[in-house]
């Protein structure tokens, strides 16, 4: 019997303050990385599934972003990140 799966793991790599996009206030915001991993008897593998997003800590308000925005973004040019 072999088992497998995928386990999730979320990593915060920054808390930014940005003008959100729904509530339209200047709040934190935190800069977040998703990866998600094969796993084979439990054990982490290889990670096949990759996300970026930021979380208004003021709305909750979650939105998507690029890998490309989310280096510019912890590289301090915020102004052209969105």
């Amino acid at each position: 019997m072999i088992i497998f799966g995928t386990k999730g793991y979320l990593q915060q790599l920054a808390m930014l303050t940005l003008v959100c996009g729904r509530c339209g206030n200047p709040a934190a915001h935190a800069l977040r990385k998703k990866t998600t991993k094969f796993t084979l008897f439990f054990v982490p593998l290889f990670p096949f599934s990759t996300s970026y997003a930021t979380q208004c800590t003021f709305c909750g308000a979650e939105e998507r972003i690029t890998r490309e925005q989310a280096d510019r973004m912890l590289s301090g040019d915020a102004s052209r990140a969105r």
